[in-house]
């Protein structure tokens, strides 16, 4: 097990005693709803992923007008695969110390696990082969065999929200289970990994990042994979070409955007309905148009009061991205987010619907009895942030051999679909 000495970690964190010092016992973070790497809460203000070198270093070199649009960056720690006196498996982080690690380049993205599934071809629709490997992968969490290895850790995943995965047939899973299905998925892998190499590897070296959901009540998250190429420069000719393929059968071709993760809130059940990357492979355009609509439905209603402050964020990312010479996103994602409970705008939808069953004409500021919308109208928390930049370039980046020119075409492409889907649903829902 990992033996280090370390002084005391963390404020908010969990603290676990270990080798005289103070560690923060790491648990996953709940709200995960795509990636393959997991992520685990640090505290609440901080989560941590594992460290790829080429990211510690992108975030190191930011823009500083990019900084608003992406995880504020916090540091590296120490984390440690260890047992505790229950017998039970656990992550903690300490201190990051030079010396101590004894790793020193980081896991490959190709060595990390990744789901084995099929190389079928898909149909462009919003039901597709992918969504049966998706249902099968997801039954397999559960299994007995799958039950049995995670007695031995010590799961600390827990939100007082129900979450729900919704299946290929968009029928509801009948358990409902206390975190995100794909942010376990992520934690086993994780685990797998660290346990398998545990004799020869003691220390593994974790980013420390914002916590970007953590202003939210209910966070409704949508992961989006951006651009027209999602292949690093020095990816192998067998990984560019599985890449492309994926890129050709999926949105990402035809918008330069496709879904990769969800969670939205549902006023009526008081359930988070999850989505995952498989479902967002096989989407169509129009699949794509009403995986949006699915995200801003409430259960309730459609959250029109959330068009302007998103396209307000994609507009304001655009004209940042534009300005990016020579950078190239890469893989990278886009976090859409916003609150699925918002008390003040929850009071705003409550006085609005009172004023209809008083016939009072809502069209017209002198008939409200405050006398003006703009005063009863709260705007809605909005965040839109990028991450993932392990395959990120620009000119002079790590001595990189290929320099692009412009900006990242691709990345715009999709702002500019996506910005135009939800410009349409809003001019359509006036």
């Amino acid at each position: 097990m990992c033996v280090c000495q370390t002084m005391e970690v963390g404020k908010h964190g969990k603290n676990t005693t270990h080798a005289g010092g103070r560690g923060v016992l790491l648990e996953p973070f709940i709200h995960q709803v795509g990636g393959h790497s997991s992520m685990m809460r640090y505290d609440d203000h901080t989560v941590c992923k594992p460290l790829i070198s080429r990211e510690q270093r992108f975030y190191e070199s930011l823009p500083p007008e990019m900084k608003e649009f992406t995880p504020e960056y916090k540091g590296v720690v120490s984390v440690c695969f260890e047992g505790d006196s229950d017998g039970y498996i656990n992550l903690v982080a300490y201190p990051y110390v030079e010396s101590e690690a004894l790793e020193p380049d980081d896991v490959p993205e190709r060595d990390q696990p990744r789901r084995k599934h099929s190389r079928r071809s898909l149909n462009r629709s919003s039901s597709t082969t992918e969504h049966k490997e998706e249902k099968a992968g997801l039954a397999s969490e559960s299994s007995e065999s799958s039950i049995q290895e995670m007695k031995s850790l010590k799961m600390h995943l827990h939100s007082d929200v129900p979450f729900q995965m919704l299946d290929g047939n968009s029928s509801l899973s009948s358990e409902n289970i206390t975190y995100n299905p794909w942010s376990l998925r992520c934690h086993k892998q994780q685990l797998s990994l660290m346990r398998s190499e545990s004799k020869e590897r003691k220390l593994y070296k974790f980013l420390l990042l914002e916590n970007v959901v953590h202003h939210f009540n209910f966070p409704c998250v949508l992961d989006l994979k951006m651009g027209t190429r999602q292949h690093g420069d020095d990816a192998s000719e067998e990984k560019a070409a599985r890449q492309m393929k994926k890129c050709a059968q999926s949105t990402s071709a035809s918008l330069g955007v496709r879904v990769c993760g969800m969670q939205v809130y549902q006023r009526d059940t008081g359930h988070y309905l999850c989505r995952n990357k498989y479902y967002g492979r096989g989407l169509s355009t129009e699949g794509f148009r009403n995986a949006l609509c699915q995200y801003l439905h409430n259960g309730i209603e459609l959250r029109k009061d959330l068009f302007e402050p998103i396209l307000s964020k994609l507009y304001s990312l655009k004209a940042v991205l534009e300005r990016q010479a020579s950078y190239r996103f890469y893989s990278s994602s886009l976090l859409i987010i916003y609150d699925g409970k918002d008390d003040r705008c929850e009071t705003y939808m409550e006085r609005r619907a009172e004023m209809r069953l008083q016939q009072v004409d809502i069209s017209h500021p002198e008939s409200l009895q405050d006398g003006s919308t703009e005063s009863m109208a709260p705007q809605p928390k909005v965040d839109v942030r990028m991450i993932d930049f392990a395959h990120s370039t620009f000119k002079g980046f790590r001595d990189d051999p290929t320099v692009h020119d412009g900006p990242d075409m691709g990345y715009v492409f999709g702002l500019e679909s996506l910005t135009s889907i939800v410009e349409e649903m809003r001019d359509e829902n006036k």
